[in-house]
């Protein structure tokens, strides 16, 4: 107001003097003789956005304008602010001394400090969601919001002196706890200075126990209730062997209570059996005829149930027992899953009541109650169990060579025994060995050739009665069959007996050999048919089904018999008879085999022959099928008399390139026999060696 008066003082002097005589007047001292600016004041504005801006306008008696200094830092600066505007700045929160310095338009200044003091509001409305990951139950995310924030930090209250993680409004954490627990989360929400607002909420981490359950994880609780006298806990696996070379495993002690004790476990979620309706479940019994009874029951109606029962079949080894489930009402929900070994009987305790279980998983694979010949290992619907001792690692693999066929993967690993093996599941029916057929095959994928690999096989009942023998690789990292002739007994045990019974097959690869971390494939464990019966060598005339049928020639005439001197180095049933009569003197026989003579790695006759004396020529020739002129002989002579001896026929000369299918034998050649006892020979056992 007083501005305002001190304008219209001005105004008036000048109409007056613009109305009277015009003069030159410079004087403007008045201007200098009026007063300073007077009652400097500020009005401060903060905005309610936490940002610090605040308007600052200035106020003051007779000045026209003013410097405006913030106050938030050591410079000198201003800004010029005119009467009547104003002037906005940003601050941190804070105490500030901020300076208006009035300039009237006598050009006098005033000056004045006023205190601006700039808090900022607390959040308001802070929310936050603390949501566990649906595919990791240990992940959590974390989001918030709020007003009047600028940031946000989450502290997660899984560990001592927490350093906190910054975010804002949008973003979203996840975080992953190590152990199940109950956390107390925090989210502190800050505005643009100290005022905060914080937020607490509890999350319950839990690991759910769900199929399949394997005792292997560090954050599942695996919490069995116990009934009855049953008691679970899991342990470290005290018997890592065979099947379950597993970490943790189950183990069940029945002590004495009821005869229905055991122990139930409760899933996450219902147990799904839309597709798979077998359990599986690893066992160790102290005992064969061990009842094992699985059932699952609902969450809350233990009514609502399904059950089934099956016995350990071994004792003192894992074994996979199945459970068949496909009769299941797979409308009712099912979240328990209750064990009970032994039900019915009172357990005591001890050792022969304790149990370990293992690997509880749901699958669609009943197994054969068996194995079948041939094993290959890709039927689906059968469990090709193996067993490894001393030292062995045997687990299912795919060949090498192709990723379809499955496969064996037998490892002899460093510290295995020069004995380590494998041992085949039990087999449905004995291995059907006969006089004629004695032998077994395995193909085999070895790391090196000239590697031995035994096969064993024994009655399961009696492992006592056993037999085994060697076959040796020929080639390296490539398929072969190897052919095991237990009749050879290779390995020096005890001979075939056929009156045993072998229903367990053993192998052992680089037999009598220390570990040292040698791999080794298996597939295909068979047994070898005898060959359909064809007339080939040896001839040794016992066949019942053959037809030994000899032509004969000029006087020649050769019958099978039975042998009339059975004694010395042939006790054998029957042999043929040549009696040489009168006709021509080279009078014989000859039988046509029914393939050709296979002379490329063997060019040895040998046959024994019983002469009524010494010095009688024999002569031993093959001809070809249709063409006698192809072919070749030798001649020697007896040394015994009235005596069996073998005699030997050197076909090292042979041309192999021909084919010879007919033998020709010819007594005493060059001499006319007579019928009599002097020109009748008995001969047996024609051998290429």
């Amino acid at each position: 107001m007083s501005t305002f008066k001190y304008f219209l003082s001005i105004a008036f002097l000048l109409f007056v003097a613009a109305g009277c005589k015009k003069e030159v007047n410079d004087d403007v001292s008045f201007a200098q003789t009026g007063n300073a600016p007077d009652q400097l004041s500020a009005l401060f504005e903060i905005t309610q956005d936490n940002t610090g801006m605040v308007t600052i306008t200035p106020n003051g008696a007779g000045a026209i304008s003013y410097d405006v200094y913030f106050g938030d830092n050591a410079s000198t600066t201003f800004v010029k602010v005119a009467a009547g505007k104003n002037v906005t700045h940003k601050y941190a929160e804070g105490v500030y001394n901020v300076k208006l310095v009035g300039h009237a338009i006598n050009g006098k200044t005033a000056e004045a400090t006023k205190q601006l003091t700039v808090a900022f509001r607390a959040p308001e409305n802070l929310e936050f969601t603390v949501t566990v990951d649906p595919a990791n139950s240990m992940k959590v995310s974390v989001t918030a919001k709020a007003l009047y924030e600028t940031n946000f930090k989450v502290y997660y209250g899984d560990v001592p002196n927490e350093v906190p993680v910054s975010f804002i409004e949008g973003d979203v954490l996840t975080h992953t706890y190590a152990t199940v627990g109950t956390y107390q989360v925090k989210v502190v929400a800050f505005s643009g200075g100290a005022a905060t607002t914080e937020l607490i909420k509890p999350i319950t981490i839990v690991n759910p126990v769900l199929l399949p359950i394997t005792f292997e994880s560090s954050t599942v609780v695996y919490g069995f209730s116990n009934f009855g006298g049953g008691n679970v806990t899991v342990v470290n696996n005290p018997q890592s062997n065979g099947i379950n070379t597993s970490t943790r495993v189950g183990r069940m002690v029945k002590s004495a209570d009821q005869v229905y004790g055991g122990s139930l476990i409760t899933l996450g979620s219902p147990i799904d059996f839309s597709a798979n309706k077998v359990f599986r479940m690893k066992v160790f019994s102290p005992r064969v005829g061990a009842k094992v009874l699985l059932k699952v029951e609902n969450l809350t109606n233990g009514a609502v149930s399904f059950e089934k029962e099956v016995s350990t079949t071994v004792a003192n080894t894992w074994e996979d027992l199945a459970f068949d489930y496909s009769a299941i009402n797979t409308s009712n929900a099912y979240h328990k899953v209750v064990l009970i070994f032994d039900n019915g009987t009172m357990g005591d305790g001890s050792a022969n009541f304790t149990f370990l279980f293992d690997d509880i998983r749901l699958t669609n694979v009943l197994p054969s109650a068996l194995l079948t010949l041939p094993v290959t290992f890709d039927n689906p619907n059968v469990i090709y169990g193996t067993t490894d001792f001393g030292g062995n690692v045997t687990v299912d693999a795919t060949d090498p060579l192709s990723a379809t066929n499955k496969v064996k993967k037998t490892t002899k690993p460093n510290g295995a025994q020069t004995w380590a093996g494998t041992t085949l599941g039990q087999l449905a029916t004995a291995l059907p060995f006969s006089a004629t057929a004695t032998q077994m095959s395995v193909r085999v994928y070895s790391p090196a050739a000239g590697l031995p690999v035994l096969l064993k096989v024994e009655d399961k009942a009696n492992n006592a009665r056993s037999v085994e023998t060697i076959a040796m690789t020929t080639v390296a990292n490539a398929w072969e069959t190897l052919v095991f002739n237990f009749a050879n007994n290779s390995a020096g045990t005890q001979a075939l007996n056929l009156s045993f019974t072998y229903n367990v097959v053993n192998i052992f690869f680089d037999f009598n050999t220390a570990g040292n971390g040698k791999v080794f494939y298996w597939d295909d464990v068979t047994f070898v048919a005898p060959a359909p019966a064809t007339l080939s060598l040896p001839l040794t005339f016992e066949s019942a089904t053959l037809n030994y049928t000899f032509t004969n020639f000029d006087g020649g005439v050769t019958t099978v018999i039975a042998n009339p001197q059975s004694g010395g180095i042939n006790t054998s049933t029957k042999v043929a008879r040549m009696v040489k009569n009168a006709g021509q003197t080279w009078g014989g026989s000859l039988i046509a085999l029914d393939n050709p003579i296979n002379f490329s790695t063997q060019k040895t006759f040998k046959m024994k022959v019983f002469s009524p004396r010494v010095g009688a020529k024999v002569l031993l020739k093959v001809e070809n099928l249709t063409n006698s002129t192809i072919s070749f002989e030798k001649e020697v002579t007896t040394t015994v008399a009235n005596g069996w001896e073998e005699l030997t026929f050197d076909y090292s000369a042979i041309p192999v390139a021909n084919s010879y299918q007919k033998i020709v034998l010819i007594f005493d050649n060059g001499t006319m026999g007579n019928g009599s006892a002097n020109f009748t020979f008995l001969f047996d056992d024609i051998t290429l060696n």
